[in-house]
């Protein structure tokens, strides 16, 4: 008889987003591993749940930890996985543990709840259609400049995380790379007493950053990089005369200049009869 992994979304600041779906979990675990024992320990005893064994997953033990997890819902037993804030697995410790569970054959659920990701996303005020969710940037080197390189390209919504003290820094480098008038929205202590969501252009986001001293964690909702204007008749016909000065047909050369620039061989042709 196999148990189950239960993730369970806590609080990420107002224990009030503690659901009731999430104290009856957790009052049924055998189990419950998390990444602090005080911190998750307050956390019970404000939901009133005696405290059952408490097993620290974090950074650092979450391999060794995954392993065990694996064992005891193999074995029977219901464990739930919490993180210090908000869900698991998401910049937090938790995939492995998953990962583990499921190649033992175990059953993994979600109570779903506090995410301080879409949280920022949703009173951003960016489109929330398509977005895509960075975490935290590497924080130096090739891998660093290889990432913010890549957001400079990215049409979508973007959602960071970032600490207070590099915060002005990978402001900085986002402005550089996507651009100082792309818009920003800045969420921090979010649910706490002293929320805060500062809304503007990266470049004067640098300037506030470097005029203020940041405190808590941040979460940056960075706007997708514009469509490009569509290309205008005097390039569309420097390009057809380019592909005619080539040698191709006209027909050929308004099918290249079609494909390279992302618009119909109709337009291409009537540009060109225009001349």
């Amino acid at each position: 008889m196999t148990g189950r992994l239960v993730l369970v979304a806590t609080p990420i600041g107002n224990l009030g987003d503690l659901s009731p779906r999430a104290v009856e979990v957790l009052a049924d675990a055998d189990l419950v591993a998390c990444e602090d024992t005080r911190r998750t320990g307050k956390l019970l005893a404000h939901a009133g749940v005696s405290a059952p064994r408490l097993l620290v997953v974090n950074e650092h033990t979450e391999a060794a930890g995954a392993e065990e997890i694996a064992q005891l819902v193999a074995g029977g037993n219901t464990v739930v996985l919490v993180t210090d804030a908000g869900t698991p697995a998401v910049s937090d410790p938790g995939s492995r543990v998953v990962e583990a569970v499921l190649a033992a054959g175990g059953d993994v659920e979600a109570v779903p709840g506090p995410s301080a990701a879409i949280a920022a996303l949703v009173v951003s005020g960016l489109p929330t259609g398509r977005f895509c969710f960075e975490g935290f940037l590497p924080r130096k080197g090739r891998h660093r400049a290889d990432r913010i390189r890549e957001l400079g390209q990215e049409s979508r919504t973007m959602v960071l995380f970032e600490a207070p003290h590099r915060l002005a820094r990978t402001l900085g480098d986002l402005a550089s790379a996507l651009g100082g008038d792309r818009a920003v929205a800045i969420v921090r202590e979010q649910t706490k007493l002293h929320e805060e969501v500062w809304r503007g252009t990266l470049a004067d986001a640098v300037v506030r950053a470097n005029g203020t001293e940041p405190r808590g964690e941040h979460v940056l909702v960075v706007a997708g990089c514009p469509d490009p204007a569509p290309p205008s008749a005097p390039q569309i016909k420097a390009a057809l005369d380019e592909k005619l000065a080539e040698g191709l047909s006209r027909r050929d050369a308004a099918a290249a200049v079609a494909a390279e620039l992302g618009v119909s061989r109709r337009a291409v042709y009537q540009i060109g009869l225009a001349d």
